[in-house]
């Protein structure tokens, strides 16, 4: 049965407009207060090198964190790197990475990712948004992902389910595609956070701000959200 859709009101001390000013004003506050609640935010995935960020990243794609993290172990245990992982069956990949979901399209992306690193670009993890998007199952999530987490290069912000729902909540962006969120979601926040917005909101949507309802009441950003229950 899916979840009911609570009923909104809009927050009658916001205004029915806002200039790109005053949202970027908001936006500024907004990071202030979740990186003072979240101070050590960061990705949920567990990774030593690029090369384990990227492939763990890949696997997420419509999985949770917590599943990627049972999973990875082993397979870094038997394919450490490119070189190893290339190598691989497509059918010893598949096997460890079943309970992700998707596992065959993800094996074979795992497989041409490896493969492709080995031929082009010598076994190691590109530091380019361009490079990286040539890679089998990588779009913009995962580059931004692994361009920001491991090299600190700031080029886009990651959107993920929870950055997507809470950024419409918050009156940041009204668009369902990722890549338009992003969109509108650089030119609010600053560069510098780029990285620390997905992360700090990925944290208050699994906290706070949940899909099934937005817990409100108390929330630390309730006062400067255009809409709350």
């Amino acid at each position: 049965m899916a979840a009911p859709t609570l009923p909104r009101k809009r927050n009658a001390d916001f205004p029915s407009r806002e200039s790109l000013t005053a949202q970027r004003a908001r936006a500024a506050t907004v990071m202030e207060r979740l990186l003072d609640h979240f101070p050590e935010t960061r990705t949920a995935l567990d990774w030593k090198t690029p090369f384990e960020l990227l492939i763990a990243t890949i696997l997420s794609a419509q999985c949770t964190d917590v599943r990627v993290n049972k999973v990875t172990p082993e397979l870094f245990r038997r394919f450490p790197d490119p070189a190893a992982m290339s190598k691989a069956t497509q059918e010893q990949l598949e096997e460890l990475v079943r309970t992700t979901g998707f596992f065959r399209n993800k094996a074979k992306s795992l497989l041409g990712t490896a493969k492709r690193l080995m031929e082009v670009f010598d076994g190691e993890v590109p530091q380019t948004m361009k490079e990286l998007l040539t890679l089998p199952g990588v779009a913009r999530k995962t580059a931004n992902c692994v361009l920001g987490t491991c090299f600190g290069i700031k080029v886009g912000v990651v959107v993920d389910t929870h950055v997507g729902r809470i950024s419409r909540r918050l009156g940041f962006t009204r668009e369902a595609d990722p890549v338009k969120v992003e969109r509108d979601l650089m030119k609010v926040f600053e560069q510098e956070l780029w990285v620390k917005v997905s992360h700090s909101m990925i944290d208050h949507g699994r906290e706070t701000c949940t899909a099934r309802t937005a817990r409100c009441e108390g929330c630390l950003l309730a006062d400067i959200c255009p809409q709350r229950i």
